[in-house]
């Protein structure tokens, strides 16, 4: 922190927390910590660009200039911020922003669903990280009559290439005689790993949705619509990755 730096209540209120006057508030309470300290007198300044700010333990990200956009990518885009072939992709999607915005992981063409966009190298490098366990939710409409022995077996782990899939949680949603809806939740991410695993169950994926990252939840995201992350949705975010 240093000492021509902003006024902590200033950057607090910049972030979208209240009014000056409640970020005062926030501060004398001792509800904030910049850095892993407690910030609780005013006129405290800190570099908003370098400095860490918790708010009742919930990182304060946005005050460090870092964006987290979610994407509902639509079935057939491709995950690249350009492409050289002219193929749609989700560089597309984010070209009003002024940030210089990467992809956070991918799916591929044919799968939908909620994607992530950042401009924070470290967060985007943990959330792909295995070892912060990053647990991602899908939905899976297949070919066939899925039955319970079958989601047995997924949840207890089916081999692909020699190693199994980590499966968090695996449920039957609906299913008919000719196709069934399930909802899976992994750690990893191999490419086109939840399409191989189905594939090997003896039930092809025709449709795939991803609905959550982590605390991050598509929500009612229409197809190829953006919002950014903001306040405590946010925080949750960089909380669950350690930062």
């Amino acid at each position: 922190m240093e000492s021509e730096g902003v006024r902590l209540q200033k950057v607090l209120a910049a972030a979208g927390l209240g009014s000056r006057r409640k970020c005062e508030e926030f501060i004398t309470a001792g509800r904030v910590t910049v850095n892993g300290i407690v910030m609780d007198e005013l006129g405290a300044r800190v570099d908003p660009d370098a400095d860490v700010i918790h708010v009742d333990g919930v990182r304060i990200a946005q005050a460090s200039g870092h964006i987290v956009i979610a994407l509902n990518k639509p079935r057939g885009v491709v995950t690249t911020m350009a492409d050289e072939h002219g193929r749609e992709c989700v560089g597309d999607y984010v070209k009003d922003f002024d940030e210089r915005l990467f992809h956070v992981g991918r799916l591929d063409a044919d799968t939908e669903g909620l994607l992530l966009l950042t401009n924070d190298g470290e967060l985007g490098q943990r959330l792909g990280h295995p070892s912060h366990g990053i647990v991602k939710t899908y939905i899976a409409r297949l070919e066939g009559r899925v039955v319970k022995d079958t989601i047995q077996a997924i949840i207890s782990g089916v081999p692909i290439d020699g190693t199994e899939v980590a499966v968090v949680g695996c449920r039957l949603v609906e299913t008919g005689n000719k196709t069934s809806v399930v909802e899976i939740s992994i750690h990893e991410g191999r490419n086109r790993i939840l399409r191989r695993l189905f594939e090997e169950v003896g039930h092809p994926v025709i449709d795939l949705v991803r609905t959550t990252i982590g605390p991050i939840s598509l929500g009612n995201l229409k197809s190829g619509a953006v919002r950014q992350l903001v306040n405590k949705e946010l925080g949750n975010l960089y909380n669950s990755v350690g930062l």
